[in-house]
């Protein structure tokens, strides 16, 4: 490897990566057993460190300052980006690079008044973190079992959903919903290390990871703790090392699968001798059993599951795990997912809909963002409104939605309604039609228009089984 080449552009550095990533891949596929023993000149590589800086610089969390108080927008500024990765780079290459304790935030959880930790780290450990990805991803995502989705490339939540849809309607009608406590605080670092160790070989990049496991953090009350357990939520790596530790969980309910229930006329014999059978989908800790069998069946599982956590220091939650029927339904990643029967028959489906939690987020949000002030323009108001309807319509429009967006649209219309005669308390229901609803009733300033949710069309999320695309597809080429 040119460990003094010159720094790549953007699109010759993605280029490299995913030509490198697609080797990785390859190597990791057709070898289950092979381990990677140099890695840590990729870290260190200019165009892996070039793609890191654009997602990092281009994530969400870009304004926000680690312990160090820089953000992206300050590295920008000065020293600017090609000097800023050049001394990263020599950092790591001198083996002098320290991962900084992460900024702890205490932010609220979405419909319950308790409050979870988020790790907000410095933007160099950020870069470091996303060329780290870059480089692990790709070896472990073929290690990684089909019914994982959650922060993996190219597989969404409705993925996970659209599974769990399919088996309920195909005899498996009971649901170990399973709630993992305080699943990113609790892993235990031995435990994850070796499984890391299973695919990495660079004792560079064993101590790389380690040291961002061990990097401490900072509370809200100034006071730095020592991180003996978990990966902090919002480092850019920490989704990727809770994925490889639960492999633990993933492989044990896929290889009983491959043993006991991979055939069809197995999993017939198996029903008809009242052996129950049982698929595990996950999308990150979110995760779920479906069991065709008995309530008995679903509870012993409840306890086979805990067994299999034990290891990876992990527990669950003996309030929010539950076993429940198909037909009683269950709220999973937002959606209720129940068994109902259809309206003018005798027969009964599964339905996916948004959860009442769901809704009352969606509408806390409208409320918030449509509280009068003064000085907010009428499209300033479309505009914030509209960040958010879209965002939620478009990711519950492949369930039965349509009397949810309905009720979300005469709520929304009220909101505005309501704001205009705040902000104008002497003009007429006329003018305000004229002024702001283009003399109609739908909300508009000419420019923009308040969004309708029922004009998002619903259409079903079809369940995409083993058709789902990898990022790198040469590999699965090369492969087969």
């Amino acid at each position: 490897m040119n460990t003094g080449a010159s720094w790549p552009s953007l699109i010759e550095a993605q280029a490299r990566v995913l030509e490198i990533q697609t080797k990785l891949h390859r190597w990791a596929r057709n070898d289950p057993a092979c381990r990677f023993d140099d890695l840590f000149n990729l870290v260190a590589d200019p165009a892996f460190l070039a793609v890191a800086w654009d997602r990092v610089r281009h994530n969400t969390g870009a304004r926000t300052a680690g312990v160090d108080g820089l953000s992206a927008r300050d590295i920008e500024a000065d020293p600017g980006p090609a000097a800023f990765l050049g001394t990263v780079r020599e950092q790591l290459r001198a083996r002098t690079f320290r991962p900084l304790a992460v900024r702890e935030r205490m932010i609220p959880k979405p419909g319950t008044r308790k409050r979870r930790r988020l790790g907000i780290p410095t933007v160099t450990d950020r870069v470091v973190q996303a060329a780290l990805k870059l480089v692990l991803e790709p070896i472990f995502e073929a290690d990684f079992q089909p019914c994982s989705y959650g922060f993996r490339p190219g597989r969404r939540a409705m993925d996970a959903v659209a599974e769990i849809r399919l088996l309920a309607s195909n005899s498996y009608e009971w649901v170990v919903d399973a709630d993992i406590e305080a699943c990113f605080d609790m892993i235990d670092h031995t435990a994850l290390m070796d499984r890391v160790r299973r695919r990495v070989g660079d004792k560079r990049v064993l101590a790389l990871v380690k040291a961002f496991l061990k990097a401490g953090i900072l509370s809200e009350d100034q006071i730095i703790r020592d991180t003996h357990t978990g990966t902090p939520q919002g480092g850019i790596l920490s989704p990727l090392l809770a994925n490889i530790a639960l492999t633990l969980l993933d492989d044990h309910f896929a290889e009983a699968w491959a043993t006991h229930m991979g055939d069809r006329v197995v999993r017939a014999r198996r029903k008809r001798h009242g052996i129950a059978n049982y698929r595990l989908v996950r999308y990150a800790d979110d995760l779920v059993l479906m069991v065709s069998g008995t309530q008995a069946d679903a509870q012993q599982l409840r306890d086979e599951l805990a067994e299999v956590l034990a290891p990876i220091g992990l527990r669950l939650s003996q309030v929010k795990t539950r076993t429940a029927d198909i037909d009683e339904g269950f709220d999973f990643l937002g959606w209720r997912i129940q068994r109902r029967r259809k309206k003018g028959t005798t027969k009964r489906y599964v339905y996916t809909y948004p959860s009442k939690r769901s809704v009352s987020r969606i509408v806390d949000k409208v409320r918030q963002r449509s509280r009068f002030g003064p000085d907010v323009p009428y499209d300033t108001l479309l505009y914030r409104l509209n960040s958010i309807l879209r965002g939620w319509a478009n990711y519950f429009k492949h369930g039965v939605s349509y009397a949810t967006f309905e009720y979300l649209r005469a709520y929304t219309w009220r909101r505005v309604i309501g704001w205009l005669r705040d902000k104008h308390p002497r003009v007429t229901w006329k003018q305000i039609r004229r002024r702001y609803l283009a003399g109609g009733w739908w909300p508009t300033d000419g420019k923009v228009e308040l969004l309708n949710p029922t004009t998002v069309r619903t259409v079903r999320y079809r369940y995409r089984g083993s058709d789902i695309p990898s990022p790198w597809p040469a590999a699965l080429k090369d492969a087969a």
